[in-house]
Parts: C-alpha cells; structure tokens; sequence
C-alpha cells in the first residue's frame, strides 16, 4: 500500500492547473478513499467533471477558502489537505491588494484553523520563491501564510495536525505561465520581455505535484521544502518559443524582480541540503521538525539560493522539450 491509499484528501483551488494534474497523479497512482475538490467556481467544476474528472470517488465542494464555517464542513473526517488557492497573478494583487489579503492571508488562517479544529493530520500549503524577500503584494502575501502555517503547528500541540509548506519557482504550463504568452505573440513575428537580465527558477507541473506528493509522506510539521530546480534565462525562453521573432525590451513592471531567491542568506541557516531538496526548519526548537540534520548536511555561512547563482541552468534545447506539450496543447492554461 501507499501512503495515500485510503485517506481522505482535499485540495483547496482543485480547479486550477495544478489541482488538475495532482488529482490526475493522485488517482493513477494510488488508491485514495476519496479526493475532494474544493473551490468556488462551479464553471470551472462543471468543466473538469465534462473534461473526465468523474470518477467515482472524486467530490467537488462549492466553497470559498475566505469562508471558515464552510471549510470546516468539508474538512469532516479529511486526512490531508493540500492548501493550493490563492490569488497569485501580481497585478491583480497590486491593483486589489484588500482581495488578495483576505484570500491569501486570511484564507490560509481559515484553512489552519478549520483542520486544527476538525482534527485533519496534515495540511501543506503551496508556497513561491516570490515569498522570499518580497517586493510586490503578491509576495508579501505568499510570505504571511508561510508563517501562518509554520507557527500553528504550536497550535496543534499534542493534537494531530501537522502543517508545512512547499516553495517553489514559475511553474511551466500553469495560469499566467509566459509561455503561451510567447507562442500568442509569434503569430505577429514580436515577442516582449521586460528586461533581457531576467532569470526564474522553473518547475513543470508534472515534478511539481510529485514533489508535493513526496513531502506529505515526509514532512513532520514546521518544514518549508524547496526543491533543487534549474533556472533559465528569459531571452533562452524567448529563442526556444519563437526564434524567428523580433524582441522589444519593454522594461521591468511593478512588483518585478530581475531574479528570483527560493532561499535567503537567513533562512540558510536553518536549512539541511538532501540530495534532491532543502528543507528550511523552523527556527524555533520546542517543537517538532528539527530532525532532518540527521538525514542532509547543513548549508554554509552566507549560502543563497538564487535563479542568477544557480548551479542548474535549462538550454535553449532543454526548454524546447519541456514546453512541447504546451506547443502541442497538451496542459490546460
């Protein structure tokens, strides 16, 4: 048996592109008793059930993350929840900083509380490398709910919920991806970036949700897993998606970094480095989650982990094969 075999699993946001691929990987390689899809768009959930999400242990909850009563509804006899609803497009964020306040933080506070209460073992939220010394809404946000969710598990206490965090860089294929972006713009032979400096970090969505999956079994409470990632630089994307195109610079917006930390000077401090993964521990030591010097080394004095210092680098060949699929509309945008 696997880990997820016969728990109950709910995942917040289950409509987007990630909850589609992790309920896809969830029912094809394990057997969960039942997979809840909590969200609050019944558009959206009317449309995965017509896509092929129907089988027959799979439930959609029409629900908001901002609405405590009802997640504590849900949450009933749930063994995991996968805490991946936010308001993540950094515009809108800056332009509507009140709605991604209420959603981000104080919706990650009613998750918290609602599988505290209810008695759900363990939760990890989805974090991004936007959280690291943050400079847009957005950011701030995603760092807000970082801790949120690794200090309530002093909360929890003697009880059983456990809550951690994963963080990691642009997704490939997921909303608001550049990609397509890109493939759009080369219809009209002009493709636009905003600095030609720029680095990310990059995950697919297939290793981000098997990375999820791994750090549920794994996780003790208190965690924030970083995956070990490469990155790329913009104008190599932009050659991948459209090298017959002409570039324009149009400069960086607001809220824009030239390059992204999925681990900062401080944090390295407290972080083991494991073969495939840094495990940033709370920096707390009453409680649980400080075991895993026992399993990595710890990092040196003065250690970052940035998209431009990278050790791990995506060729202009290597994007080409990653964003196949979405060339040949395999991932839903």
């Amino acid at each position: 048996m696997s880990f997820f075999d016969d728990k109950v699993i709910l995942i917040t946001g289950g409509t987007g592109s990630f909850g589609k691929k992790f309920i896809q990987a969830l029912l094809r390689e394990h057997k969960p008793a039942k997979v809840i899809i909590y969200s609050r768009d019944e558009l959206k959930q009317h449309e995965m059930r017509q896509a092929g999400f129907d089988s027959p242990n799979l439930r959609y909850f029409i629900g908001d993350v901002r609405d405590r009563a009802r997640l504590e509804r849900a949450f009933h006899a749930v063994d995991i929840v996968v805490h991946a609803a936010a308001l993540k497009q950094v515009p809108v964020c800056e332009y509507n900083p009140q709605e991604a306040i209420k959603t981000n933080i104080g919706g990650t506070s009613n998750v918290i509380e609602a599988a505290i209460d209810t008695g759900v073992k363990r939760v990890l939220a989805l974090s991004t490398d936007k959280a690291v010394n943050p400079i847009n809404l957005y950011g701030a946000t995603k760092l807000a709910a970082e801790k949120l969710v690794v200090q309530s598990n002093a909360y929890a206490g003697s009880g059983v919920t456990r809550l951690s965090c994963v963080r990691y860089g642009n997704v490939v294929g997921s909303r608001g991806s550049v990609v397509p972006v890109f493939i759009e713009q080369r219809k009209k032979g002009r493709i636009t970036i905003t600095d030609e400096r720029m680095t990310r970090f990059w995950i697919t969505l297939d290793q981000g949700v098997h990375f999820v999956l791994n750090c549920i079994e794994q996780m003790q409470g208190g965690e924030v897993f970083v995956p070990k990632i490469p990155s790329m630089k913009i104008t190599d994307l932009a050659k991948a998606v459209a090298p017959e195109s002409k570039v324009n610079v149009v400069g960086i917006r607001p809220g824009e970094k030239l390059h992204e930390v999925l681990i900062s000077e401080d944090e390295a401090r407290t972080t083991v480095e494991l073969e495939k993964m840094y495990v940033v521990q709370p920096a707390e030591s009453f409680w649980f989650g400080h075991t895993w010097e026992q399993q990595g080394q710890s990092l040196p004095d003065g250690y970052r982990f940035a998209s431009n210092t990278n050790s791990e680098w995506l060729t202009i060949d290597g994007l080409k094969e990653i964003i196949a699929p979405i060339e040949r509309g395999q991932i839903d945008d």
